[in-house]
Formats: C-alpha cells, structure tokens, sequence
C-alpha cells in the first residue's frame, strides 16, 4: 500500500495577509501561487471613494472577481456591469478592462487569478511605490515583465465623467 502526504494546508484568518497599495486601489495578499501548486492565487482589493483601475490587458492569466462590499463598476471590452455585494464577473486575458468603485463608499472584492503569478507583480509595484514616486519606464517595465499591457480606450472619458472618478495618471 502507497501511502502519499496530502497537499500542505493553508490557513488565512480574516485579517491576516501581507497588504499593499497600488496607486488607486489597494492589495491583500490572501493566497499565493506557492500555496495552490501554480493553479491561482487570490487577493482582495479595497477601492476607495473615486478609485479608477487603470485600463489594461493580461495576456497570461483571466481574473475572477466577487463584490464583497459597496459597489464596483467592471468595464470588459464593449460590456459595462456594475456589481454589488455577492456579483461576480469574468475579465478573460487578452481583453482591454477596468474597475472603479461605483459608489460614495468604500467597496471591495476578491480576485482570482488564474494561472498563478500575477499576484507577485501586485507585491512589486507596492514596494515599488512604497519607495517614492517611480521614475517614469519603472511601472510599465514592471509590467511588461508580467504581459500586462496598459490602454486608453475611447470609452475611459464617459466612465470617469459619469462616475465622478480620479483619472488616472498619465
């Protein structure tokens, strides 16, 4: 008889995680890909009043996100949602999106990422901005490292200007 060791078991008390910010939003580190053999990783983010994601693309993961408190606008290619408590959404790779918070209180989510990796470009930039302000190549290196690729669709005006939103920098 073959006996094998059952996958190591992670624990993560509410509250608990290593936490970041990264510009707009916030990060707290949940799971990371060492504890799921590769497969995801999970992160909460919280969205302060006014908080614009800026829009980009993952060529190497899709992200699945659960509203836990307030609202959060999701805009995926030509599709517009926005999510309260309990929503979820798929933002598949490979397609131009962004978040804000869609209401005058705070909001948060979780988000899944799958595969796994993503999360450590998250850990970078927070201590890249932890730092100080980066010197202008640092954040889309960072990103281009993780096939990130940032847009500026034609549709970001009219989503900031309805929502009343912090532009994002340029």
């Amino acid at each position: 008889m073959t006996t094998t060791n059952p996958p190591p078991l992670t624990v993560v008390q509410p509250g608990e995680g290593a936490t970041g910010g990264l510009g707009s939003i916030g990060v707290d580190f949940k799971l990371w890909g060492r504890d799921t053999g590769g497969d995801v990783s999970v992160v909460e983010h919280p969205f302060p009043v006014g908080a614009l994601v800026p829009p980009h693309l993952h060529t190497r993961e899709d992200e699945y996100s659960i509203v836990t408190e307030g609202e959060i606008g999701f805009r995926s290619g030509d599709r517009e949602v926005v999510l309260g408590p309990g929503g979820y959404i798929t933002k598949p790779r490979g397609e131009m999106h962004t978040m804000w918070n869609a209401s005058d209180v705070p909001a948060r989510m979780i988000e899944i990422i799958s595969p796994a990796g993503f999360e450590n470009f998250f850990r970078e930039l927070s201590e890249l901005l932890a730092a100080g302000p980066p010197e202008p190549e640092q954040v889309p290196t960072l990103a281009a490292r993780y096939g990130l690729q940032f847009g500026e669709p034609d549709w970001l005006p009219d989503v900031i200007s309805r929502y009343g939103l912090t532009p994002p920098p340029r």
